[in-house]
């Protein structure tokens, strides 16, 4: 006689479709009405996912949508096990791609049966949370020196098209291996799958694919899918922060287009508009996905967020919001790019709540107020030198002005993960031999090496080295043509 097996079945819910109005679906349940954040699937193969966010009543649910609604009906069945949207963690998904269900897009091999793990969690207490204020440590001599990010803060990256911005991001993730041993997660909100796939193969050729995890909810997809993708990559690096112990870095592109996705998920939902046309919960939404990122006692999230400013207005409810949860903000310059200066920082515009002498040292805090100082006085000084030239400057004008354009040829830097491009070599630069440099500049060491020799160099001794081969190449010229000269005499 045989044995028989009993196999643990979901229990279901099944309702039925009674409303359409483009992602909004409302679903009658005669009896167990999914909680909120419930995924109800519904379509003729369940292939059309939507999440709950109100109960109309004791029977109606109204939910968003997260996949296209195309062949959705009235009448038709819906079923829930009322259970959330949840993602695979674990080991396996690092180097790997996925949308906001957790299925990869990467067309690589299917994915081990994985630990799945709610999108919706909530963020660590204070007890929790470590209260120490460290510094981050990236490798970039601009960034760490000018504008030091915080060990489990939130930076806002503000920069146009072809200014860097991902180039300095893909940089940040190779060197986080290097200086943290930590895991990087980049999530695209509202990214173009175009620069989507252009991410994809920048990172593979640039061989930090494997010690990262990509998200990405397309400007394609229904807003309930963009509007959910960063609480998903969340999720992920959570995983890696509270279970692994490791530190993570996670890139944000785009952090307004998340504000914009629960804007069209609000208006859809017929919820009073707000100032300028945003959601009245613009601020909790934000919350509930920024207060996650925090660093804890096993380990911490650093997060880089990609932020566009409507028309520049920085009073614009969405930057007033994002800007109250940033502990840096690094301005990304065309002027700077379009001269070749990379990384293009705006090094007068961009501000830390980290520079403060309690934090960084003192050292570091004096030698950071006389580079602002510098290159302020540079700046002012610009408008004399385009109409009378550097001539007519005093002496002290003239130091300042050596000064000003070492320091911004010495924040230049060569980026491992452009080397296939430029054929020059990556250089990582640690922060006590960056500051040396800026102080030896300061002090006026290198008033006889030519400016070209601080550019796209790691540490100043390489710039000692480089001085010595030009002047050595140049006294080798002027040996040569004063030969040529008594050879002539000679023959003449």
């Amino acid at each position: 006689m045989g044995t028989k097996i009993h196999v643990k079945r979901e229990a279901l819910s099944v309702g039925r479709v009674i409303s359409i109005r483009g992602s909004v679906v409302d679903v009658w349940f005669d009896q167990g009405v999914p909680a909120i954040n419930s995924v109800i699937r519904t379509g003729s193969n369940k292939e059309i996912i939507i999440e709950v966010l109100t109960q109309l009543d004791d029977n109606r649910v109204r939910g968003i949508a997260l996949t296209p609604t195309q062949g959705l009906s009235r009448g038709m069945t819906a079923e829930t096990s009322g259970k959330q949207l949840s993602v695979p963690v674990g080991p396996e998904i690092m180097g790997r791609m996925f949308d906001v269900f957790g299925n990869t897009i990467d067309h690589g091999p299917v994915l081990p049966k994985n630990k799945l793990r709610n999108i919706h969690q909530p963020p660590p207490s204070l007890e929790k949370r470590s209260t120490k204020s460290e510094i981050f440590e990236t490798g970039i001599k601009a960034i760490d020196v000018l504008v030091p990010l915080e060990h489990g803060g939130n930076a806002g990256l503000f920069g146009g098209a072809g200014v860097g911005k991902t180039v300095l991001l893909t940089e940040m993730i190779h060197n986080m291996v290097g200086y943290h041993q930590g895991a990087s997660i980049f999530c695209g909100i509202g990214e173009r799958s175009r620069e989507g796939h252009e991410l994809y193969h920048d990172m593979k050729n640039a061989d930090v694919l494997k010690n990262m995890v990509m998200v990405f909810g397309q400007m394609n997809e229904p807003p309930g899918a963009r509007f959910r993708v960063g609480h998903a990559a969340l999720t992920m690096a959570e995983y890696f922060r509270d279970d692994e112990h490791r530190d993570v870095l996670l890139l944000i592109d785009n952090i307004f287009r998340f504000i914009q996705a629960g804007m069209e998920v609000s208006g859809l939902m017929g919820q009073m508009p707000s100032r300028l046309g945003y959601q009245p919960t613009l601020g909790t939404e934000l919350s509930m996905l920024e207060e996650r990122i925090a660093n804890t006692k096993s380990g911490a999230i650093t997060s880089i967020q990609a932020v566009y400013v409507p028309a520049d207005d920085l009073t614009d409810p969405s930057a007033v919001h994002t800007f109250s949860h940033l502990s840096a903000s690094i301005v990304l310059s065309r002027k700077r790019a379009s001269e070749g200066l990379y990384p293009a920082i705006d090094i007068l515009q961009s501000t830390s709540k980290m520079a403060t002498p309690g934090i960084i040292g003192e050292r570091h805090y004096s030698i950071l107020n006389q580079i602002r100082e510098t290159l302020a006085q540079y700046e002012e000084l610009k408008d004399i030198i385009a109409m009378l030239g550097l001539e007519q400057l005093s002496v002290a004008d003239r130091n300042i002005v050596n000064r000003a354009r070492r320091l911004e040829r010495f924040f230049t830097q060569p980026f491992f993960t452009t080397e296939q491009f430029s054929g020059i070599k990556g250089k990582g630069v640690r922060l006590e031999d960056a500051l040396t440099g800026c102080e030896r500049i300061l002090s006026d060491e290198f008033s006889d090496l030519p400016e070209s020799a601080f550019y796209m160099i790691g540490n100043i001794e390489e710039a000692i080295a480089k001085g010595k081969n030009k002047q050595n190449g140049e006294n080798g010229d002027q040996k040569e043509s004063k030969e040529d000269v008594k050879e002539e005499d000679h023959a003449a």
